[in-house]
This record gives C-alpha cells, structure tokens and sequence, in this order.
C-alpha cells in the first residue's frame, strides 16, 4: 500500500520560517566557548600557542557579546529555540537586556584574567589545563546569562561548576585541596536544592521555559505553593553568592587558588548566583519576592555588615577581600529586596561595577604579593616607594570599593540608598552606608600598612610585566569611566530593570503571536 502522501503541517509544533541571522548571536558566544575549549585542552602539548589562541578567543568572545548588547539594546529581547521547536517544547535561549550586559561585562573581566594568566600561570599549568577550564568556566557563566529555559540554567551552572573545581585544585597544594574541599561541599548542596527547587517548579507549572512559567504564575497564585518555591530558589541562589548566613564557605576557600583564578572566581561566580536570583524572584515571582522582601533585605543588612566586619578584621590581603565581594553581595541583595526600577537598576549596576572592580583587586593582590613578597599585611610595606603608578592605580580601586567618588562604586550605592529612603526603609540604607565607612577603614589601614609605613626589610626592585600592567590598567580605566561617565551604564541599568519588571517584551520575543496553550 502507498505511503500517504497528504503534506503534514509542522507549523503548530515547530518553527517553519528562515531564522533571522542576527538571532544566531544568541546561542554564538556559549558554542564559540565550548569549541575553543575543545580546540584548546587538544594542543595542551602545546602550551604557548595554546595561551595565545585563548586569549584570541576571548577577544573574540568580547566582540560577540559586544554585539549581542548593541542588538538587544536597539531591538529588544531576542529569542532562539533549539531544533526549531516551538516554545516551551523547545529549549531556547532569550536574551534580554539584563543577560546581555552581564554577558559582555563578563567577557572583559575573563579577557583581563586571561592575559593576566599568561604571565602568573606557567607551563604546568598550561598543561594541566587552565586555559580549557577557563573556556569551559566562560560557556557556564554565558549560558546562565543568555539561557531561557530554567532547567538549562542548572545546566549551566552545573557547568561552570564543574571547570571552577579544576581552576581552584590547579598546582594541586594542600592549601589549594582545603579550599576546594568547602567549596564544592557548600556549593554542591546548593545545586542539589536548586535542582529539588526545579523539579517542584515542573510539577506545579509543566514547563520549564521562563516565559511560560511567567505568564503562568499569576493563574496558579493561590493554588500552588508558591512561597515554598520561592523560599527554596532563595536559600539556593544565596549560597551561591555567598549571602548571609550562607556566606562562611567563601573567605575559606577563595584564597586558594592562582591569585587570577581567585579574581575570576571573585569577579564572576558569586555575581552568577545574583543573577539567577534576581531573574527567578523578580521576573518569575514577583509577588513572591515582595513577600519575603523583608526577610532579604534583612539579609542584605547582615550581609553587609557581616563582610565589612570581616574585612576591618583580616591580615591576609586575599581573604580580605573575600570579605568585600561578600559585603558587596549585600548590596546588590539590598536591590532585590527594594525591588522596583530603583532598587533592581541599583542591583544591576553594582553587579556590572563589581565584576570588573573584584576582578581588578584581586590581579592587584597578585601585584602586591609579586613586588612585597606575600600577602600578609603585617609582613607588607614600602610599595609606594616602589612604584608610585601601581599604587595610584591601588589607591583608586581601593576607593571605589569603598564606594567613594568619583569611582564606579559611588552610583550604585546613591541609587540604592535613595531607593531605600523613598519606601522609609531608613534602617537598610543605614547599613549600606555603614558598610562603606567600615570598607574605607578596612582599606585604609591596608593601604597605610602595605604601601604607606616603610618596608620592614629591604625590597629588591620588581621586573615590569607588560601582561599584569595591561590587565589591572583596562579594568581600572573601567572603574574610573563607569564612575566620572556614568550615564550610559544607568540608562543600560535603568532599561534593564524595566524589562525585569515589565516582562511584555520578553514574554513576545519568545510567543511573537501570543501566548502557548
């Protein structure tokens, strides 16, 4: 018997029309990571052209986020499903204003700690693999920026996961095996709670695709649990990123590794976690969020205060400043807690002011120790007779993590106070401001004791490195733009927030012709 031969419509399940090109750019940077990793850890024989084609791919990876920014910025979300399947069936990757930007400021703060790495990372190194890992770390933290699909988003962090465990062992020191130890224990039962979080949300919902789950919600408020949902996807991004009381495991482990891994890890990880957080409570459940606002913004307060304190109390560099990534946690938890444009645009710019702002400290940590001889303050001293440009480039990134003008760290702090004192929420803008004066202590004193006061023994005189002077210089040239030029990353914050809390655009790049039965 002949086969039919009725032509069977696909249009109701998949998508029939030429994709646009410009939408490739969605899923582009994640593919382009994940095969120069490839490429990468095969020449690992080959350790040098193996650094330089690293780094030529993040320069790559910078342009294409680079582009990706500028199309959503000029057009709006865009939206592409893998397979062609129609959304929710299909996995997709929606890219909004907010993913965008954190994906391109990422890419900076990667390419930096790149050519940092070739000169702190040796042929050992190399060849144990950390410019793979560094590739693969990249496809996890762009994919969680750029995916749409919110069990994908566990994907991803499972991936980035997986390389920032090779990053922190990497030279293998007991030290190093310590630290890791924490970090994967910690970090490994919040990724079990987040997976538990989205295999409640799939029963209560039947999708996992963001969009969908959005415009659900509202219908299923009130029959659903949706309180323990968003208590769950709190406790489990707030390890992640390090929030109080969930915050121990940092300090104890993020100074470990290479002093680049500790700035990528410092720089992007925990702003990972924020960015799920933010995504999941503010576009997903609103409702939700505004009922535990309380309880976060007690959180943020503790957070602030508790990383603050730690810093004022420390005498190794690096594990000081695992205390400011810590207090500056708070203060983008503060956002999420105030919500609104205010508090959320707040949020997004301490998240962009601190990808780079960590990043840099942590390379100018790597500075100190290479021209002082260690990481301990009270061993420290002289550094200003030694080079006064590395320490006006210190004293500036000191300052802006304390959020002093005219520096990146001042907007979002103003931003988030003045949000905090619209709504009588005196208290929380109170201990931002207090985390601040107790950062400028903290900072202060390290700079009197490592740079001001004479070295305690006579320092011989460091060898220039053109790759850490590049590095920390472009991240600082950042600090000082985002800080005297302000307006283009607030109106970026500003837009960015708006499609956070108006969801119509996102919700129409990804069902251009309504919503899905």
């Amino acid at each position: 018997m002949a086969a039919p031969t009725t032509p069977i419509d696909l249009s109701a399940a998949m998508i029939t029309a030429p994709v646009p090109i410009g939408h490739w750019l969605a899923i582009l940077p994640v593919a382009h990571c994940i095969t120069l990793g490839a490429v990468l850890l095969i020449l690992r024989a080959y350790p040098r052209l193996q650094a330089w084609l690293a780094i030529s791919g993040l320069m790559l990876l910078a342009l294409m986020d680079a582009a990706l920014l500028a199309k959503v910025a000029a057009g709006g979300p865009l939206t592409m499903v893998m397979g062609r399947w129609l959304p929710p069936f299909g996995i997709a990757f929606t890219v909004d204003l907010f993913g965008a930007l954190m994906a391109f400021t990422a890419a900076l703060a990667a390419l930096a700690g790149g050519i940092y790495a070739l000169a702190d990372i040796g042929e050992s190194g190399r060849r144990y693999g950390f410019f793979p890992l560094l590739m693969l770390l990249m496809a996890g933290v762009t994919g969680t920026f750029l995916t749409g699909d919110i069990f994908n988003l566990y994907v991803w962090f499972e991936v980035l996961l997986i390389s920032s465990f090779g990053l922190i062992i990497l030279g293998s020191e007991r030290e190093q095996i310590d630290g890791a130890l924490k970090y994967a224990v910690l970090n490994l039962i919040a990724t079990t709670l987040f997976l538990a979080g989205v295999g409640i949300l799939y029963a209560i919902f039947g999708t996992l695709n963001m969009a969908d789950i959005a415009a659900k919600a509202t219908a299923l408020r009130g029959t659903a649990p949706l309180m323990t949902l968003a208590s769950l996807f709190l406790l489990a991004f707030g390890m992640k990123a390090a929030a109080f009381p969930v915050n121990f495991w940092l300090p104890a482990s993020y100074h470990t590794p290479r002093i680049v891994v500790s700035g990528l890890f410092a720089g992007l990880l925990t702003k990972v976690g924020i960015y799920a957080l933010i995504r999941v409570m503010i576009m997903l459940l609103p409702v939700e969020r505004e009922d535990l606002g309380f309880l976060i913004a007690l959180a943020a307060a503790a957070t602030i205060l508790v990383g603050a304190l730690g810093a004022l109390a420390e005498n190794d560099i690096r594990r000081l400043f695992g205390y400011v990534v810590i207090s500056g946690i708070g203060n983008m938890l503060a956002g999420v807690a105030l919500g609104g444009i205010g508090g959320i645009s707040g949020a997004v710019f301490y998240a962009v002011h601190s990808m780079v702002l960590m990043t840099a400290l942590y390379l100018a940590a790597g500075e100190i120790a290479r021209r002082g001889g260690g990481f301990s303050l009270s061993a420290l001293g002289g550094l200003y007779r030694q080079s006064g440009g590395f320490t006006a480039v210190s004293f500036v990134l000191f300052l802006a993590a304390c959020g002093l003008p005219p520096f990146s760290g001042f907007w979002p702090k103003v931003i988030l106070v003045k949000a905090s004192l619209d709504i009588g929420a005196w208290w929380l803008a109170a201990s931002i401001l207090t985390g601040g004066f107790l950062t400028t202590i903290a900072f202060g004193r390290l700079f009197l004791l490592a740079y001001w006061r004479p070295a305690p023994i006579a320092l011989a005189p460091s060898r220039r490195c053109w790759r850490t002077g590049l590095s920390l210089a472009a991240l600082t040239a950042l600090v000082i733009g985002f800080g005297i030029a302000p307006e283009q990353l607030l109106r970026l914050s500003q837009s960015a927030a708006a499609g956070l809390v108006d969801r119509q655009a996102y919700l129409h790049s990804v069902f251009p012709g309504g919503r899905a039965p």
